[in-house]
């Protein structure tokens, strides 16, 4: 399905700004700017932007500790989310949750996740909420080669077939479980097939290839509005970093992560793909690619320049009285 200029634009300008902002946490990680841990999305954004280009605010999605370009894709705010990793007021969960907890409910962007597997059954939860209200609503669950081999995505994925439930598993397939090969510890070495295995209709596709990626969320997105139940998607591809900053990456090969950057970068491809389409001309990247890097350094100045939370905030948003 052909993309209108204006949405081959809007996806550019969000792979940009996931690939830009990553490489700018990165850099202010590294100088002790950030605190805690970090896990960048890198050569992944075709995955997000694609499939979340066929969602509204209303849709839910569960992220993985990997989550900020989930985020971008998602429509949260790109300010709020570096004030959040920088640990300081106006973050979008009060600079008091970081990376691995951004969340934002309004957007539908239920939160990253520290815990391995934790998305899928949250999902199932939005999921069964649309569908009891008939809201034509779908939800997202993003959970890498790892989260595959957990318990909690089985039940999940068993769950949402058994329930017929407009949800939607998109399994970002980057070749690790932390260090671990997905060729080791997938016993059947497809993810797309075992999904396949409880029933879901399942599809695998090229994650640099962010046109591949569109139209199997775009099938899938249509399928769980429609009633058709639920859906599973194995998206292959490589992160540039190791699995969190600092990650010596000794269990890759040398220089598989800088490779990767020539052989495996989605934002090369779709550009190359679009140029020599005719569909947008080079000035058009070069003009999206100046104003994201404008942004992104101004989201980064306000970060630096807003204050901490304050003490008394400590307490605040921790427990609720029903």
């Amino acid at each position: 399905m052909q993309l209108s200029r204006d949405e081959l634009i809007r996806a550019y300008r969000d792979m940009r700004t996931i690939r830009a902002f990553e490489d700018r946490v990165q850099e202010e990680f590294s100088a002790g700017n950030i605190p805690g841990f970090v896990h960048l999305y890198a050569g992944e954004e075709a995955s997000a932007v694609g499939v979340c280009m066929h969602l509204s605010d209303r849709d839910h999605i569960a992220s993985t500790h990997r989550g900020h370009g989930h985020c971008i894709a998602k429509g949260c705010d790109v300010e709020a989310m570096m004030k959040e990793l920088f640990a300081r007021q106006g973050g979008l969960c009060g600079g008091k949750g970081g990376s691995m907890h951004i969340a934002d409910l309004d957007r539908g962007m239920l939160g990253a996740n520290g815990i391995v597997g934790g998305g899928p059954p949250l999902v199932c939860g939005a999921a069964l909420t649309a569908k009891t209200l008939g809201t034509k609503d779908v939800a997202v669950a993003f959970t890498g080669d790892g989260a595959s081999n957990q318990g909690t995505t089985f039940e999940a994925m068993n769950l949402a077939v058994v329930l017929q439930l407009p949800a939607i598993f998109v399994f970002e397939n980057n070749r690790y479980g932390e260090g671990t090969g997905h060729d080791y510890a997938v016993g059947s070495k497809d993810i797309a097939g075992r999904a396949r295995g409880f029933g879901l209709p399942s599809v695998k596709v090229d994650g640099t290839d962010f046109f591949a990626v569109h139209e199997a969320a775009r099938e899938a997105v249509d399928r769980a509005r429609g009633g058709g139940g639920p859906s599973a998607i194995e998206v292959q591809m490589q992160r540039f970093y190791g699995h969190h900053s600092g990650d010596a990456q000794l269990y890759r090969a040398k220089d598989e992560g800088k490779r990767a950057r020539v052989d495996a970068d989605p934002l090369a491809s779709f550009r190359r793909r679009v140029t020599e389409s005719g569909l947008l001309p080079d000035a058009t990247f070069e003009q999206i690619d100046a104003e994201v890097a404008a942004r992104i350094d101004g989201a980064v100045a306000g970060a630096k320049a807003a204050p901490p939370p304050p003490a008394e905030a400590l307490m605040q948003d921790v427990y609720i009285s029903y």
